[in-house]
């Protein structure tokens, strides 16, 4: 994995555009709103703006942006922006040395050496730090992951918060914490990726409140870094059930995703303590144990159980409520046949068709 430098606060970015001649700028459509446009557009190096694309961004779209990139001769890439920004920008540096007459999503990724700078304006997915993006292509999600599109540097100001629509900071606050806690209970966790998902559980119950309700500058500072820890944390492990549970939730109910992975996390947890004896980490069930008791502990709470019932609350206190079923059984099987295999495989304990099923029954 390449070794990243993350810089706190904007007045960094002077020195991550170091070396670079030409910049293309990719961010979405809230850029003309964010508290830091005018020092972004005050930078000294050249840049060509790159913004034609849609919030679940096409590989047509990736496209328009390799071309861009190309035809104006830029040498970094910075994506400001939220998911969909980092996303179209980690496309661009892999594709922009790529035949154009194939398609990109068939050929070989390398490393490009183009320097990708990343300053998100949420506090959500950690995407500034991780080796994944999604795409679309052909209506299809298409998951794209190579080492080299960790963006080179990450630059965290938490400010862009401030303006942040209350709903959209619940959404992405619940996804990093969401995230953080999936991470840790992974079978693919290590000693650093755990690391890193207890400073961001830790951070994210000590600061939610005040961040959620008082939107005060200080708890901004503490969410936005515990949502990079929780995306540095995915970065090593990958998402488990919960978010495996959330992608058709977000397309059928149109829920935003982090609104949809924490309506399922509860339930899955729950699921997973009561049926211990279908753990699939090699490292056992008293070692998963364990991990469930110091993600516990790590939410200010004695057992998973009562961490469970802390989370329930945190949703009703933010008023995240599960969405409502219009058919239910019709949309109980749309549901419990979306669910990707390869994603459950991360998660601690199997989930057989019945169990997904009877999971989304309590969800929805």
């Amino acid at each position: 994995m390449n070794s990243q430098i993350i810089y706190h606060g904007f007045g960094h970015l002077g020195d991550a555009l170091e070396g670079s001649n030409k910049v293309l700028l990719v961010c979405d459509s809230s850029f003309p709103y964010l508290n830091i446009k005018a020092d972004i557009e005050a930078m000294d190096v050249p840049y060509v703006v790159f913004s034609d694309f849609t919030p679940n961004p096409l590989y047509e779209d990736v496209c328009k942006g390799v071309d861009l990139f190309n035809i104006t001769k830029c040498d970094t890439i910075l994506a400001v922006g939220g998911g969909s920004s980092m996303d179209v920008a980690k496309c661009i540096k892999l594709y922009c040395r790529m035949n154009k007459e194939t398609l990109y999503l068939e050929q070989e990724y390398k490393d490009t050496g183009i320097k990708l700078i990343a300053i998100p304006t949420t506090a959500g997915t950690g995407s500034e730090s991780t080796r994944y993006a999604v795409i679309y292509y052909d209506g299809k999600k298409q998951s794209v992951t190579h080492d080299s599109i960790i963006p080179n540097v990450a630059i965290l100001e938490p400010k862009v918060l401030k303006t942040l629509p209350l709903y959209q900071k619940k959404c992405t606050m619940l996804d990093a914490l969401c995230q953080g806690i999936e991470s840790w209970w992974s079978v693919n966790s290590t000693d650093e990726s755990k690391e890193y998902s207890k400073i961001a559980v830790e951070t994210i119950m000590k600061w939610w409140r005040e961040y959620i309700f008082e939107n005060t500058d200080e708890s901004a500072k503490h969410i936005m870094e515990a949502a990079n820890y929780a995306g540095r944390a995915i970065c090593i492990t990958q998402t488990t059930a919960a978010h495996a549970f959330s992608y058709k939730i977000t397309s059928l109910y149109k829920l935003p995703h982090g609104h949809a992975v924490a309506v399922g996390l509860p339930e899955i947890w729950q699921y997973m303590i009561e049926y211990m004896e279908k753990c699939i980490d090699s490292r056992g069930k008293e070692y998963l144990a364990n991990v469930f008791s110091d993600i516990s502990k790590a939410m200010g709470r004695e057992t998973p159980s009562l961490a469970i019932k802390a989370f329930r609350q945190m949703l009703k206190e933010m008023e995240i409520s599960h969405p409502v079923a219009t058919n239910k059984e019709e949309e109980l099987n749309i549901l419990s046949h979306s669910v990707n295999p390869i994603r459950l495989r991360n998660n601690p304990v199997e989930l057989n068709e019945e169990t997904i099923k009877s999971i989304y029954d309590i969800i929805i």
